[in-house]
């Protein structure tokens, strides 16, 4: 390739090295015989000597007709002969030669007439094997019309990088003239950024002689097709000659377009079904309405959505509140979420308020007909009827919103609400699958919402039910300070049946009671009311504790097999004793001044229910600020611990005896209580203090 000079690439001062031939020269290796005006050979190449088989002491001075002629071919060689003599026009074609060894040997032969610097005439006769030059012309034929044919682009660069040679596809791609190539700097025609990667690979290609296939997917527009993103790979290869001189690279580039295309299709295929496969593990983990909105905006916020906002009807959470008709729709906001502090969050709703939205607000068209809305390019008209007034759509353009969509929340046939999605950063509209994803994860986020709506209206029943039903404290009990708490479970579905009561009884004595029905829900919550309430009309007689359980467990035996545990104690300030019997339910624990902490080592007994079995009762004394804990097996059983651990565990946390009782309960419940547990808690704890008759 010539420089900008016109000069050879290489060409300098000259090297104390011998010439390299050319590599097609050399391949051919072309004879050179010279004859005078009489046919004898008067020059001769060693390559004539390669060919005929002759050396040069055996050939000049020879006729050559006689000597690489064989006799049948004579008139014809020598009519040839005088007539490029005669006529000085060149003559030249397909010709067998005799070979030293006697064999015929077809060359390729071109014959021309020379004349020198005293006017006399020489034949010079060039040649070359037939067969090799056959050969070459079918390489150079195929190769030049594959090149030119070819659906794949073709470049040629010398050592600089400059284009030599550009075959049709390649200038269809560039969408450049061929001849507008040629001499250029490869950045010259390819002057994006992204062509700096391909230019280092033919500099490591020139360097190293490694071709690098398939090395780069090159992804932008050309001139040829401005309007469309195209993808080509790029291969190199270094080019060399025979001697391993490095005449420049080979740059092919294929257009894998359809290819790159269905890759990315592909991916984002998959995308889209980890995302689902994503929702569907993250989103309804719990029963909580709040909870499960929110994980709904975490699975979609970045990988979907800039910035999301799940809002429901305050219709749906709030059963007293009629629906809204024909008017604006009354919104709970319940989640927003954001890939990054964008004004965008700023303008929705911030989660627990309650916000109307007109009737030609898009969420309000969306909760109304049940449709999702897809706003691939949003302009202001939109955004403001996206935002729930002017400062909001005023938020939302100085963020940048480009694109929004609205999905409804359906479950079983009821629309609940909506799931707003928008993008600012990043640069993608949404579309159609997008807006199907989005609608996707909507639907399942929304059955999630609609059990947890419904479980949360059963428990709040059951709740209200079984609080109903817990005492509230005497407001004077004589000879004790009293403390109790109530949790209910908040990792499963139903409510428990745990209680607990305090009951004054005649002669200054106080009953403790601590009960858990075995099971959950409303009914096990009705079965605890009427235990505690016959548990309240045996304790109005007076009864040793025993004998209270005994009737207890009558009562328990005929209610559906339900079965529950208890501990009832009597506590007499007069003569400062307790009296207790427990039915198959935990050990209660004393606190006495200036000692450990004990559970106290009572005869079990069995459950109420079962029938059959005499309870005891055991009387121990009690001393000023000594406390008796009685509590259910909420407080203290996990699946993860040995229950004599967590029992010990009780006992440490009960060893400060001057933390008010308040305290006791609040430090109790939190050391010992996870907030996923799922069985509820009843506690109750009562401090004896000084008594006198009368107070």
């Amino acid at each position: 390739m010539s420089a900008a000079d016109g000069r050879p690439a290489d060409a300098g001062e000259p090297e104390d090295r011998p010439p390299q031939p050319s590599g097609l020269m050399d391949l051919l290796g072309v004879a050179a015989v010279l004859l005078d005006a009489e046919g004898r050979i008067v020059l001769w190449s060693p390559q004539a000597e390669d060919l005929y088989g002759y050396t040069a002491d055996e050939a000049l001075g020879q006729y050559a007709a006689p000597l690489l002629v064989h006799e049948e071919h004579w008139d014809l060689v020598m009519k040839k002969f005088a007539d490029v003599m005669e006529t000085g026009q060149s003559w030249g074609g397909s010709f067998p030669v005799r070979h030293k060894d006697g064999t015929a040997r077809l060359v390729e032969l071109r014959n021309m007439r020379l004349l020198d610097d005293r006017g006399d005439f020489y034949a010079l006769g060039l040649a070359t094997d037939s067969p090799t030059l056959r050969e070459v012309e079918r390489d150079v034929a195929l190769s030049t019309r594959l090149i030119a044919q070819s659906p794949i682009g073709v470049a040629i660069l010398d050592t600089d990088l400059r284009y030599v040679a550009v075959n049709p596809a390649l200038e269809r791609m560039h969408g450049i003239p061929a001849k507008d190539h040629l001499g250029r700097h490869y950045r010259e025609i390819m002057t994006s950024a992204k062509f700096a990667v391909p230019e280092a690979a033919m500099q490591q290609v020139l360097d190293t002689g490694t071709p690098l296939v398939d090395h780069s997917t090159i992804v932008g527009r050309t001139p040829a097709d401005p309007g469309h993103k195209h993808a080509w790979s790029i291969s190199l290869y270094r080019l060399e000659d025979p001697h391993g001189r490095v005449l420049g690279v080979a740059d092919l580039v294929v257009d894998v377009t359809d290819r790159y295309q269905a890759a990315v299709e592909a991916a984002e295929a998959r995308r889209r079904l980890a995302l689902i496969a994503d929702g569907s593990a993250r989103i309804g983990t719990t029963l909580e309405v709040g909870q499960t909105a929110r994980e709904l905006a975490e699975v979609t916020v970045p990988e979907l959505a800039d910035v999301v906002t799940v809002d429901v009807l305050d219709s749906v959470l709030d059963e007293h509140r009629p629906a809204s008709g024909d008017g604006p729709a009354v919104f709970r906001a319940l989640a927003v979420r954001a890939a990054y502090p964008t004004e965008a969050a700023q303008a929705a709703d911030p989660p627990g308020e309650i916000a109307a939205y007109d009737t030609d607000r898009l969420a309000t068209q969306c909760v109304r007909t049940g449709r999702p809305i897809l706003i691939s390019h949003a302009d202001d008209s939109d955004l403001a009827r996206i935002a729930r007034d002017d400062h909001a759509a005023s938020l939302l353009a100085r963020a940048g919103v480009h694109s929004y969509m609205l999905a409804p929340l359906t479950a079983r046939g009821h629309i609940l609400g909506c799931l707003g999605l928008s993008r600012a950063r990043n640069p993608l509209p949404f579309d159609e699958d997008d807006l199907a994803l989005a609608g996707e994860l909507a639907s399942r986020a929304a059955v999630c919402i609609e059990n947890a709506r419904s479980h949360q209206s059963v428990r709040n029943a059951a709740e209200t039910l079984q609080r109903s039903l817990l005492p509230d404290h005497p407001p004077h009990l004589p000879g004790l300070q009293i403390a109790s708490r109530y949790r209910p479970a908040l990792a499963t579905y139903e409510i428990g049946g745990d209680w607990y009561d305090v009951l004054p009884l005649g002669d200054d004595k106080t009953a403790l009671v601590v009960g858990d029905v075995m099971g959950s829900g409303i009914d096990a919550a009705a079965t605890m009311g009427r235990l505690r309430t016959a548990t309240s009309a045996f304790a109005d007689l007076d009864l040793d504790p025993a004998q209270v359980l005994q009737h207890l467990d009558k009562i328990t035996s005929g209610l559906e097999h339900y079965i529950a545990t208890c501990v009832y104690a009597v506590y007499d300030p007069r003569r400062a004793v307790c009296h207790i019997a427990t039915a198959g339910h935990l050990p209660p624990a004393l606190v006495r001044r200036g000692k450990r902490p004990e559970l106290l080592d009572l005869p079990t007994g069995t459950p109420l229910g079962v029938g059959g079995v005499p309870f005891e009762t055991t009387t121990f004394g009690l001393g000023p600020g000594d406390q008796l804990v009685l509590y259910t097996d909420g407080l203290v059983e996990t699946r993860h611990h040995p229950i004599d651990e967590r029992l010990e565990t009780l006992r440490q946390l009960l060893d400060a005896p001057d933390r008010s009782l308040e305290e006791t309960c609040d430090r109790l419940l939190r050391e010992l209580r996870r907030p996923d547990d799922p069985d509820d808690v009843a506690l109750l704890i009562a401090r004896t203090q000084p008594f006198t008759s009368g107070s």
